[in-house]
């Protein structure tokens, strides 16, 4: 949904391009003989990491596992939201522990979201590491948490985003205003 006001930042190619470079500087920081696993959090990380995966494996990544996670019940305004919440599944058919996770989000602002995430897959298991991928950084930070893989950066507080991916919204963009 676009306001007359707003500005696209990244449209189709642009995305591609992000990606295409995040999961170059995702590939180069693999480590060797760990098992690795891209996790994505519902509902455009995951689209965002079925991605990330093919490019990966275009690059010679080889198993490469995917995952998706539902952070519903861990969010910290649960009680507030109530029956507003709808709860998803969270899909990870294999063992986390010991594997080398890269945690996938549209947008990273308050950090609050990748902290329900990191305590949901703790939940699960204890990873080799969790390394944060995001396509969009946006200042206003409300917890100390900071992406390892950056598609770009948004400079003012003050300004909302909109990521829209065809899977989910018909389009691939990203807006600002």
């Amino acid at each position: 949904m676009k306001s007359p006001s707003s500005e696209v930042l990244l449209d189709a190619a642009g995305i591609a391009a992000t990606l295409d470079r995040m999961a170059q500087e995702i590939y180069e920081s693999l480590p060797e003989g760990v098992p690795i696993a891209l996790i994505g959090i519902l509902r455009r990380g995951e689209v965002l990491a079925q991605r990330m995966q093919s490019v990966l494996l275009r690059f010679g990544a080889r198993d490469i596992r995917h995952g998706t996670l539902d952070i519903t019940l861990y969010r910290d305004d649960l009680a507030s939201i109530g029956s507003q919440a709808r709860l998803r599944r969270t899909d990870i058919d294999f063992d986390i522990e010991g594997v080398y996770l890269i945690l996938v989000d549209d947008v990273l602002y308050t950090g609050r979201s990748v902290r329900s995430a990191m305590d949901a897959l703790v939940d699960l298991g204890r990873p080799k590491a969790i390394r944060v991928a995001v396509l969009v950084e946006r200042p206003g930070r409300e917890l100390p948490i900071q992406p390892d893989f950056v598609g770009i950066r948004i400079g003012r507080e003050d300004t909302p985003v909109t990521v829209n991916l065809a899977e989910s919204d018909g389009v691939d963009e990203v807006r600002v205003g």
